[in-house]
């Protein structure tokens, strides 16, 4: 019975987990924050190459604005400093330098952990949620961009954070 039990809840996880990936990921995000109870957390980073430029990615999925710094969610079991480096080898394709957390904040039932790196790396659109990505002089930033993540941006390469 204990067997039957095991594969048909194998089967219902395999059936549900096919679907819940094949939606949008704004509508699960969507999801996982109304049902969740406790907080979920991710990682973004200010990344800045040897001209002092910072690397903006303009994402497909992110709700309001696609432009912005890299990041994701933290994978179950997965460290912060893991989670933003996995997160930018999948997305731009670069290893970071000199990775150094400079702030936690929480947003709501949301826990963000903030990170500036340095890479040398030539990055490149490595993700179907990425649209594109450039490195960009404080003042050129898109103007797509959220205002709040711009300001977070210049108070970081000012060295006022």
């Amino acid at each position: 019975m204990a067997e039957f039990v095991n594969s048909c809840t194998k089967f219902l996880g395999d059936v549900f987990g096919g679907i819940w990936k094949r939606l949008p990921y704004w509508f699960r995000l969507k999801i996982i924050r109304a049902t969740q109870k406790k907080f979920t957390a991710s990682v973004a980073v200010i990344i800045t190459n040897a001209n002092g430029k910072v690397l903006l990615l303009e994402h497909i999925l992110r709700p309001g604005a696609g432009w912005g710094i890299p990041g994701g969610f933290i994978e179950h079991g997965e460290q912060p400093e893991t989670a933003v480096r996995r997160e930018l080898r999948e997305e731009a394709g670069i290893e970071l330098e000199n990775v150094e957390m400079f702030r936690i904040r929480t947003i709501k039932r949301h826990i963000e952990i903030l990170f500036r790196a340095e890479s040398s790396e030539m990055a490149e659109v490595k993700s179907r949620e990425i649209r594109s990505l450039g490195w960009f002089a404080v003042e050129e930033m898109p103007a797509e961009m959220p205002d709040t993540q711009k300001l977070l941006v210049e108070k970081v390469l000012k060295g006022e954070i």
